[in-house]
């Protein structure tokens, strides 16, 4: 027996000739990291309505995610760095090469934007709360941002301040992109997230739940999907229920609106939200409920997540608690509920809720090799250990 050598010259003529011709494709091949911002996938949540501990769900009731965690640097804020910068070039506001982006953060925007900066080449300062993860902080140093930190006690609005007080020394060479309140935010989520959303249910979403960072994602989804004669969008479905999350800790959205605070105020540990001010951007009018979640009941759903498959931070946790509870009503019988899952979990191994999987990831410690292996040679005190 013997084989005979496959030769790539070996194919056929007629098909060497095909080769050659200009044939066109529906090549799919982002040309730069940004251009692979959005088009992020749904997921089926709907077992989690089922839980252990919870009563059963009504009849027909779909819990579905939006899994913006699979953007390229895995959080919702790649949507809303892009066009940000995108808008302020477009406007001749920046120039490459020229100009420093300065931006308060609670982490993902900043790594949003560092990652465009470095692509397009800008430099960026980023100002955030001491409170913020190593993971986060890492992240932005691999892609050349300067990172200064502020007191935790002062939240955002310390790193706002902070911002502000380095702009003003940079001078014309330095530009603020203010996420709290750049129509580009709520904008970027009318274009894409929006549309996306309604595309993939096929038009079959009742109700949308969102955490509140900057309040661009709750609003600019809700205006595409309800409508929005003040940006000429006809009504999809203007009987979508719309939650907005906030942490229980830190209800200001709900003082907003005129309900009352629950229990004591002040930090809290749900990252990404709660930025210790109502942002400009969001449009309270449109937003039908805001819920409260507490840090941990956050966390405690994000373990869900993660048993579940799904690598989440606390924030997916809190908005997935709230849409659970949503779920549950007896209203939500028939309904599609889509909930944002607005990060990627393995950035917040250095948080609080993290600490228990550390101290064991710690604790770990080598076995032993099966014969015909020495263990003596690999620090263990006999040849089986």
């Amino acid at each position: 027996m013997f084989s005979v050598p496959v030769l790539r010259s070996a194919a056929p003529s007629f098909l060497r000739a095909t080769r050659s011709l200009p044939i066109r494709r529906n090549l799919r091949i982002a040309s730069r990291p940004s251009d692979l911002v959005g088009n992020t996938p749904l997921i089926d949540l709907t077992p989690l309505l089922s839980s252990p501990g919870l009563p059963p769900p009504p009849a027909g009731t779909r819990l579905v995610g939006k899994l913006e965690s699979l953007g390229p640097c895995s959080s919702v804020k790649d949507r809303l760095g892009r066009s940000m910068i995108d808008e302020a070039e477009a406007a001749g506001l920046i120039e490459p090469g020229r100009t420093t982006l300065v931006e308060p953060t609670s982490g993902n925007t900043g790594i949003a934007l560092a990652f465009i900066a470095r692509e397009r080449g800008y430099k960026c300062v980023l100002t955030m709360p001491e409170t913020m993860s190593v993971e986060r902080r890492m992240m932005l140093l691999s892609l050349g941002a300067k990172v200064v930190l502020t007191p935790k006690e002062t939240a955002v609005p310390g790193a706002l301040a902070k911002a502000k007080e380095i702009l003003e020394e940079l001078g014309d060479d330095g530009y603020m992109l203010q996420q709290f309140e750049n129509p580009a935010n709520p904008k970027v989520h009318r274009e894409t997230t929006g549309p996306e959303i309604w595309e993939q249910t096929d038009g079959m979403v009742d109700i949308f739940v969102s955490g509140v960072g900057t309040g661009g994602t709750v609003t600019g989804v809700t205006q595409y999907i309800k409508g929005s004669p003040e940006h000429c969008l006809p009504p999809l479905n203007p009987s979508l229920h719309t939650v907005a999350v906030e942490p229980m800790e830190q209800m200001l959205l709900t003082a907003a609106k005129g309900g009352q605070k629950i229990g004591e105020q002040g930090p809290h540990k749900i990252q990404g939200m709660g930025a210790g001010l109502v942002p400009s951007v969001i449009d309270l009018d449109i937003i039908d409920e805001i819920m409260p979640v507490h840090s941990d009941a956050a966390a405690d759903t994000a373990f869900q997540l993660w048993n579940y498959g799904l690598p989440v931070g606390i924030s997916s946790g809190a908005i997935v608690n709230a849409a659970i509870t949503v779920c549950g009503r007896d209203e939500s019988a028939g309904k599609m509920c889509v909930a944002i899952i607005p990060s990627f979990g393995e950035r917040y191994f250095t948080h609080p809720m993290f600490g228990g999987i550390k101290d064991s990831a710690e604790a770990l410690v080598k076995q032993p090799l099966p014969e015909p292996f020495d263990n003596t040679e690999y620090g263990f005190a006999t040849p089986r250990g």
